[in-house]
């Protein structure tokens, strides 16, 4: 977890990260399909899965150059989050970015069954399932 601003202590501006916790523990199949769905058509773009909480919480894509260029202006702090996005396997891994109060999250769990086949189990397309798992997370993260 790397903070952009000063230390920030912890309750108030540390729920947000717990109700996301919370959030994804609670829908990691589902996830799962979605980071499935969403890599199959993405083709060879290098966007990576996010979540911002601000206005509202809400699924975006973060290009992996505009988190390079947020390392050099934050001097390679998030350097290792770099490293997990390179090494990220998308057929076993769930790879997401949590964004919230000027901070970021790393969100990176494998799930059995693996990705491909909760996607096929879920049988849903990937907008339908966008606008589930975005009304969940409003139901689970207040921002």
């Amino acid at each position: 977890m790397f903070s952009f601003g000063s230390p920030q202590p912890v309750g108030e501006d540390g729920q947000w990260r717990q109700q996301l916790d919370w959030f994804v523990r609670e829908n990691q199949q589902e996830l799962a399909a979605l980071s499935w769905g969403l890599f199959l058509g993405k083709g060879e773009s290098d966007d990576i899965l996010g979540i911002d909480l601000q206005p509202t919480p809400h699924f975006v894509f973060c290009p992996k150059y505009t988190i390079e260029k947020l390392n050099e202006r934050v001097n390679n702090q998030i350097q290792e989050i770099l490293g997990f996005i390179d090494a990220h396997n998308p057929e076993k891994q769930v790879l997401i970015l949590g964004i919230g109060n000027g901070q970021i999250k790393l969100i990176q769990f494998e799930i059995e069954p693996p990705p491909p086949i909760c996607f096929e189990h879920i049988a849903s397309d990937v907008d339908t399932l966008l606008g589930r798992l975005e009304q969940r997370l409003s139901e689970y993260v207040q921002s």
